[in-house]
């Protein structure tokens, strides 16, 4: 799936960062990467991505703030996917990354296949969720 999509991949764990941009970029993304919160919040000011996949434990902002900050950023009428890859496994954790408008959860351990399948998963609705809304 080629794609001219830029991938926000923000983790602060060196070793997933470079494997999950490396597997990203294979799927035929664009991928900016972000070792930490700040890094990520100042990436969003300087160009929104499409799609979004954070973690929540990062130095700096964490995962949820990002997640924020990239809403507060978003301009009206459009939707950037975000899917959140956390350690965090309870149930209030993953309700808290709903509430702040996620998209999709996933939880660690997980494989690198389940976060290119979600990437891919979201780009595919990007533009379905576009041709869907009603008009103004």
């Amino acid at each position: 799936m080629p794609s001219d999509l830029t991938v926000l991949v923000a983790d602060d764990e060196e070793d997933i960062l470079y494997i999950a941009a490396k597997r990203i970029t294979g799927a035929g993304f664009q991928v900016v990467k972000a070792s930490d919160g700040d890094q990520a919040v100042a990436y969003l000011h300087a160009a929104l991505p499409d799609i979004a996949v954070l973690d929540v434990n990062m130095p700096g902002k964490d995962g949820f703030e990002v997640l924020k900050e990239l809403r507060k950023l978003t301009p009206s009428g459009k939707w950037i996917p975000v899917i959140i890859v956390s350690g965090r496994t309870e149930l209030a954790d993953m309700r808290r990354g709903y509430d702040l408008e996620a998209d999709h959860y996933l939880t660690k351990p997980c494989s690198m296949e389940e976060v290119v399948g979600a990437v891919r998963l979201m780009a595919t609705l990007i533009p379905l969720r576009v041709s869907s809304r009603p008009a103004v």
